[in-house]
């Protein structure tokens, strides 16, 4: 390794670019859409809770417990969400940026732990069918569909570039899909008087939050793992770094998640001419974030006079 020739990526360009980009991600879910959602959600999961005791339908009451879990998931995400704008300390010297990535992997869990919850209920309520209030169900589970529609409206727009956002936005559509599901068990009960339809109805619901759900565990665990994002493509971009002027070889490439929204890069690129400057550090680091997505990149430059040492990554 040619340590005469080692040089980081000094932030300062790279950065700008990354603080102005990646402060839009958390916007369209700021403190007030997570208050305005979790006190809308509170609300309607105590009526909810009622309307299904009232009834006898399990469906409703089941929809409420998921509402509750929906009220977790937003504080998970909201609390996250807060932790990730904290300032890099000594000990946290990226901030708290991954908080959002473990609130992404708890949100999925807490889905599938919800889904465990129902069809438990369901189950039992299959073996033992019990008569529900069609019209009441109908009524509630409307409503329901209102609350979690609109709730979900709110991270719509978030929930396409941020893990934490999207988790947020699964629990409240699967909530709505649930809700749906109840008005038409609760239509189909009025008209055949069958009270089966009821947890059948649920049955399907459940499977319908786990299909919706499995994509969110898979990628909030990818991150919790520091694999590379979905949305960056590695090929590509050692492709990018490899075509560099002056860039004979590229090594060491790695691409981790720092935070549900943001990512960094190190690199090591042999450049047989050595140096090039800050000049060109600063426009692969502008490269980076706008062709990539990637803000915090930290590149070693190598003359190539000897193997490095370091080589740890796997071979494309």
């Amino acid at each position: 390794m040619s340590a005469g020739h080692h040089h980081e990526n000094t932030q300062g360009h790279g950065h700008s670019h990354g603080h102005h980009h990646h402060h839009h991600a958390p916007e369209p879910g700021g403190g007030g859409d997570f208050a305005l959602a979790i006190g809308i959600n509170l609300v309607f999961v105590v009526a909810e809770s009622l309307a299904g005791l009232f009834s006898g339908s399990i469906a409703l009451v089941a929809d409420a417990g998921h509402n509750l879990s929906d009220v977790l998931s937003l504080v998970l995400a909201w609390v996250a969400s807060t932790l990730s704008r904290r300032a890099p300390s000594d000990r946290f010297t990226y901030g708290l940026k991954s908080s959002s990535i473990l609130a992404a992997i708890a949100n999925a869990a807490l889905l599938w732990v919800a889904v465990g919850g129902i069809l438990v209920e369901t189950i039992r309520r299959l073996a033992d069918p019990a008569p529900t209030a069609g019209m009441t169900m109908i009524w509630v589970a409307a409503a329901g569909i209102v609350v979690n529609g609109a709730s979900a409206l709110l991270f719509a727009k978030g929930s396409k570039s941020d893990l934490n956002l999207r988790g947020a936005f699964v629990h409240l559509m699967a909530d709505a899909a649930v809700s749906a599901g109840v008005v038409i068990a609760g239509l189909l009960i009025l008209a055949t008087g069958l009270a089966w339809i009821d947890p059948i109805a649920s049955l399907l619901v459940t499977a319908v939050i786990g299909w919706s759900s499995w994509g969110l565990m898979r990628d909030s665990l990818r991150l919790g793992l520091l694999g590379v994002p979905a949305s960056i493509d590695l090929r590509e971009v050692r492709g990018f770094l490899a075509g560099l002027p002056g860039v004979t070889r590229v090594h060491d490439l790695h691409v981790w998640p720092m935070s549900t929204t943001e990512s960094a890069l190190t690199a090591h690129l042999v450049i047989p001419e050595g140096q090039p400057g800050d000049a060109f550090l600063h426009q692969v680091a502008h490269d980076l974030e706008h062709r990539f997505g990637i803000g915090h990149p930290t590149l070693q430059i190598e003359m190539g006079d000897g193997d490095c040492a370091l080589q740890s990554e796997a071979v494309i």
